[in-house]
This record gives structure tokens, C-alpha cells and sequence, in this order.
């Protein structure tokens, strides 16, 4: 596929080195955006478990280290997602396969509500903690320093993290469905877009 030109959304200019796109002629996500999104997928489903044993387990010494796990996995969200923001200024993202104009719009919409809620949620939590006057260990590694203790303001970001928490649950479906709507009925090679290329032609340079 060598040389193939590249049909699905806007035309592209020169034709593209076969390791820059899929079987099915579509552009491929940078290997960096590759890396990000599925180190960024693994840790949400890290960080949602981890808040649920937190939040069952009595007051003990067990449960302030699934807390500290918690949080810090939280902070690494944090961390990703400004990694991606600031990647996908430097390098955009490959043009959407064709697609119905609402399905499309809708997946950007999901596209960007997603990096929201992984910034808000992760700042949220954060405040929660902080603002009783409590410091967060990361990982043990190092200590971020508390805040002054406020009641009121700490409920405002207590309300805000749970709500946020069923925004990601929302949101997260919605993107593994649109998924497997092109994985399953459109069968356009979507999802190959943001995987290595597994032929041995090597990678994106």
C-alpha cells in the first residue's frame, strides 16, 4: 500500500508513506497520540475502581493508601491529558473517516468533553482533599501541599467530583460505542487509526 493517497475525509495534498496509514488507506494517529490515549485509558480504568474499594473500606490504615493511590493516579490524568493537549497543537489530529455529519459531530463533541472532564475531574478531587486541609501524597514520592480548610467552598468541588464521576461514566460509553459502531457495522478500520502498525513496515517518523 506504499504510496496509496489518502480518500477519507479532506483529501490530503501528497500521497502518504504506507506506514502513515491503515490497511483500509486511513490516516494513522502519531505514535506519541498512540502511546497517550491508551496510557491515559488505562489509568481511568485504574482510577474509578480504586475511589470505589476507597470509599468502602472502614477507617483504616489500608483504606488512606487506596485514597493516596487514588488521588495519585488522578494527578497522572491530569498530567496526560495536558501531555495530549499540548501534542495535538503540535501535531493535529488525522482528518475523521467519512461518516454521517451528526455521527461526526457528535464524536468531536464526546472528543472534547472527554479532555474537559479529565481536567475538571482530577482538579476537582484535588480541591476536595486540599481545601480540608489535608496534603496529597503522590505516590508516596513527594507531598502537594494542602489549602487553608474551607467547608463550603470543599462542598462545592465535593458536589461537582461526584456529578463529574457519571459524566465519565457517560462519556466513556458513548466513546466505546462509537467505536464499536465502526469497528462492527461500518467496518471502516477506525480503531486502527490510534494502533501500531503490526506488519513490520516500521513506524511513523
Amino acid at each position: 500500500m506504499s504510496g496509496s493517497p489518502i480518500t477519507a475525509g479532506k483529501a490530503a495534498p501528497t500521497a502518504l508513506p504506507a506506514t502513515y496509514v491503515t490497511a483500509s488507506g486511513l490516516p494513522r494517529y502519531h505514535p506519541v497520540s498512540q502511546a497517550l490515549h491508551w496510557l491515559n485509558a488505562a489509568l481511568v480504568l485504574a482510577v474509578l475502581p480504586l475511589a470505589w474499594v476507597a470509599i468502602s473500606l472502614p477507617p483504616t490504615p489500608a483504606k488512606g493508601s487506596v485514597f493516596v493511590l487514588h488521588k495519585s493516579v488522578g494527578l497522572t490524568i491530569l498530567a496526560i491529558v495536558v501531555l495530549r493537549i499540548v501534542w495535538r497543537m503540535i501535531r493535529p489530529a488525522p482528518p475523521d473517516p467519512q461518516a454521517p455529519r451528526l455521527l461526526t459531530l457528535i464524536g468531536r463533541i464526546n472528543h472534547y468533553l472527554l479532555y474537559a472532564i479529565f481536567l475538571i475531574m482530577p482538579i476537582s478531587g484535588y480541591l476536595l482533599s486540599a481545601l480540608s486541609g489535608r496534603d496529597t501524597p503522590y505516590f508516596w514520592l513527594f507531598t502537594i501541599p494542602g489549602l487553608p480548610k474551607d467547608d463550603a467552598t470543599q462542598k462545592v468541588f465535593e458536589s461537582i467530583h461526584v456529578f463529574g464521576q457519571w459524566l465519565v461514566y457517560a462519556l466513556v460509553l458513548l466513546h466505546i460505542a462509537g467505536t464499536a459502531w465502526h469497528l462492527i457495522i461500518r467496518r471502516d478500520g477506525l480503531l486502527e487509526r490510534m494502533l501500531p502498525v503490526q506488519d513490520g513496515r516500521g513506524s511513523i517518523r
